[in-house]
């Protein structure tokens, strides 16, 4: 009898034990990759108060691409959608193809960077003298009191509408340096200008008598750049390759000032044809008061054969001893929840 009753009492305890490993394995939440439904490009990521919040192009036609979403989370799960946070009724000068948003918060007002119209020049290989979207446009700026809007056009015109050291004006980021001065890192065909933004957001202050734009121009640069500091160091994130196939990626540079100079480390993102394609044009979350980092960014599910058909994804972001950034594994299980509630505005 003895020998029975401790059989079923190990029965019992084994029973239980399993029980609570299952709990523990349900407890663990992740985002899952693609974070949300629909296509979408060119994510943005930032925290404001006690929300992670993402902006994206939302991927079309160019015809089709006509407004902006947004997305935000307390705990990088569960995302709520921001529909047509702006769109070409507010921008009256843009008449297609917005894309590529970056959002910063001043003065508890928050500006919203974007490009609109693809902008080309003379001469160019993309210039069509019929096409009048292709002749006006470049980088604008909204204004709202809140992230979601309601936003309305900051100057009334383009920021930027023409090209400085050949780079298209695209594909802006806009970066708070620990001073508080404010830079703008932007521009398409491989290359990159940096500029200062003046007070109010209405254009810039100058290098020096007859320079607003420097040319940053780092190895093996094509679009997309992404600024962030980290233990005093300053991390410059770029897309190479093609974006609409699957040479697209993402390489960095690292430098002891915010102006550079940048010298090309190698890339931390590439396809994977297990997972997904072109996965480029990404941005940086880091979660407030940690050294949690994520990397948002857009990739091509597979199979994909439609050209916009990009999605966006969170995995992490991890560094080595030296400051270096190893690989980003791209995942379909995303990232384990992390709460922003207990955090205060700043």
């Amino acid at each position: 009898m003895n020998v029975m009753k401790w059989g079923i009492i190990l029965f019992v305890l084994c029973l239980y034990s399993c029980e609570n490993k299952n709990k523990k394995l349900e407890s663990v939440i992740t985002s899952k990759n693609p974070i949300v439904d629909g296509w979408y490009a060119d994510p943005e990521g930032i925290v404001f108060g006690n929300k992670y919040w993402i902006f994206p192009t939302f991927s079309a036609k160019y015809e089709d691409q006509v407004f902006l979403d947004a997305f935000s989370s307390k705990d990088l799960v569960h995302w709520e959608k921001h529909n047509r946070v702006l769109d070409t009724s507010v921008i009256k000068w843009a008449k297609q193809a917005m894309w590529a948003p970056s959002i910063i918060e001043k003065n508890q007002r928050y500006y919203l960077f974007f490009s609109a119209n693809d902008l080309q020049r003379p001469g160019g290989p993309y210039w069509e003298e019929k096409e009048l979207y292709n002749h006006y446009g470049g980088i604008g700026v909204a204004v709202a009191d809140a992230p979601e809007g309601p936003y309305k056009d900051h100057l009334g015109v383009p920021l930027i509408n023409e090209f400085h050291n050949d780079a298209q004006p695209i594909d802006q980021f806009v970066y708070k340096d620990v001073d508080g001065t404010y830079y703008m890192f932007y521009g398409g065909w491989r290359h990159c200008n940096i500029a200062v933004l003046n007070d109010d957001f209405t254009g810039f202050v100058p290098w020096n008598e007859d320079q607003l734009f420097k040319e940053i121009t780092p190895e093996g640069y094509v679009e997309g750049p992404f600024v962030f500091r980290r233990k005093n160091k300053y991390y410059f994130m770029w897309s190479e390759g093609s974006w609409g196939n699957d040479t697209y990626k993402v390489a960095y540079a690292m430098a002891d000032k915010v102006t550079g100079p940048y010298k090309r480390i190698g890339t931390i993102l590439e396809s994977d044809k297990n997972i997904a394609t072109g996965a480029g044009h990404n941005s940086v979350i880091n979660t407030p008061n940690t050294d949690q980092w994520y990397m948002v960014y857009h990739r091509r599910p597979i199979p994909n054969k439609g050209r916009d058909h990009r999605v966006i994804c969170v995995d992490k972001l991890e560094f080595k001893q030296d400051g270096t950034i190893k690989q980003v594994k791209m995942t379909f299980e995303g990232v384990q929840s992390n709460n922003l509630t207990s955090i205060s505005r700043y």
